[in-house]
């Protein structure tokens, strides 16, 4: 059996925020082990990460980091709006952006076994922030990419992050115009970069729409045809970011906008990420609650 220390079980519970005596009985059984450890005080329902784990964490942060070639949208989850101004907070989801960018993990269980420093790996420095907030945490998604130009853009404090990789030859030109395209995806949020992108599947249902709505019109077959055509183009103006108006300068498509930066530069790829998004949040009944407080007092 390893002998545990005193420093041991102190760096235990700092990651763990359980009790002294826990850990040190945790140390003894797992031999030491502190990844065991962890996963003995969680089992036991003694680690601070354990109590919180079960609480929805849909607030937080969403982070969009950029090189110029290698890009990275992470969103980490905190339970309420408060923690996301916290330095700690804020210095943990940026920490976890540049190991992205510099290790490239395949995947979140990959990411939460890296090196967070020299001490703790990601998950363990994601339990012992924890204990020290209070609150329920988690690493819920990142995407990294690379490419000739990757521009970032954040937007309002970290509920909105974006990047977009542009094939191109890197100029001052083509990072201002991939920065905008990154805000006019923040802010419009298209479903297709090109009609290319967009499935027959869903072309069709659209057609279908269209042509009910304007066969209701009674005019003619031939002018029908014109009618869903066009009203077809205005869909694909709507959803596909490269035949929107610009946020930027709306005199222009976003077509266009790219084309006067640089010459044959296309699109290669588009993130969003949008705090909380398909998260479901508990909803609170306050006057239950007081009701519930009051029965029972």
């Amino acid at each position: 059996m390893a002998q545990v220390t005193a420093a041991d079980v102190k760096k235990l519970r700092e990651m763990t925020g359980a009790g002294m005596m826990d850990c040190k009985k945790a140390l003894a059984e797992c031999d030491g082990d502190f990844d065991a450890s962890v996963d003995f005080l969680r089992k036991k329902g003694l680690s601070a990460a354990s109590k919180k784990s079960g609480r929805i964490a849909a607030e937080g942060l969403v982070s969009a980091v950029s090189n110029g070639q290698v890009g990275v949208l992470l969103e980490v989850n905190s339970e309420t709006d408060f923690v996301s101004k916290n330095d700690k907070f804020r210095g943990f989801v940026d920490a976890i952006s540049n190991i992205i960018i510099e290790k490239n993990p395949a995947d979140l269980d990959v990411l939460k076994a890296l090196p967070f420093d020299a001490e703790y790996n990601v998950e363990q420095a994601l339990s012992q922030l924890i204990a020290t907030i209070g609150e329920n945490m988690n690493i819920r998604r990142f995407v990294r990419v690379e490419g000739d130009v990757v521009a970032s853009y954040v937007h309002g404090l970290g509920k909105i992050g974006v990047l977009v990789t542009i094939n191109g030859q890197q100029s001052d030109a083509l990072d201002e115009v991939s920065r905008g395209i990154a805000m006019h995806v923040a802010a419009v949020n298209p479903l297709f970069v090109t009609r290319e992108d967009v499935s027959a599947d869903v072309v069709e249902r659209e057609k279908a729409v269209l042509s009910e709505r304007a066969q209701a019109s009674g005019k003619p077959a031939e002018i029908v045809e014109k009618i869903v055509l066009g009203q077809l183009s205005k869909f694909y103006a709507e959803n596909c970011l490269l035949e929107q108006d610009f946020v930027v300068d709306s005199d222009v498509k976003v077509s266009k906008a790219l084309a006067n930066a640089q010459a044959g530069a296309t699109i290669q790829s588009v993130s969003r990420f949008q705090l909380g998004e398909g998260i479901e949040k508990k909803e609170e009944d306050f006057a239950a609650e007081v009701a519930a407080q009051v029965k029972g007092g």
